[in-house]
């Protein structure tokens, strides 16, 4: 009976062990993949914003020259406004195409990745035991 009692410790502290752990596992998935996709946006919001300084000394350039063609500076800053008026136009109307769908296939895309690569050695640690 005194054996049995010990059996049943042992089973449950065991069991207490391996939920400890799979919780702490769980926990430590969820950081890394947190980490993994906030750091693949906040490098593509980095790349973005030096694009975005590019494009605008660009533009402000393009304008000026526009402008001193056309006669009036103004005129080209015009011109580029309108120019930038149609690509808002048309981001506006194929955003989810174009932004959300890419973006939102990044997270996913992330998220999943780091999920299969643990599936596969979580299954092989099951086999073990």
């Amino acid at each position: 009976m005194d054996n049995t009692a010990t059996n049943i410790e042992l089973l449950y502290e065991k069991a207490k062990t391996y939920t400890e752990t799979s919780l702490e596992l769980f926990r430590l998935n969820a950081i890394d993949k947190t980490a993994d996709v906030s750091s693949s946006l906040m490098a593509r919001i980095a790349i973005v914003m030096v694009v975005a300084m590019f494009t605008l000394f660009i533009n402000i350039g393009i304008s000026l020259f526009i402008g001193k063609m056309v006669g009036e500076y103004y005129l080209g800053f015009m011109i580029v406004s309108l120019f930038y008026l149609i690509i808002a136009l048309i981001l506006y109307f194929f955003s989810n195409q174009l932004i959300k769908i890419p973006i939102t296939n990044l997270v996913i895309d992330k998220l999943l990745k780091t999920k299969v690569n643990q599936s596969t050695s979580i299954s092989e640690d099951h086999e073990e035991l």
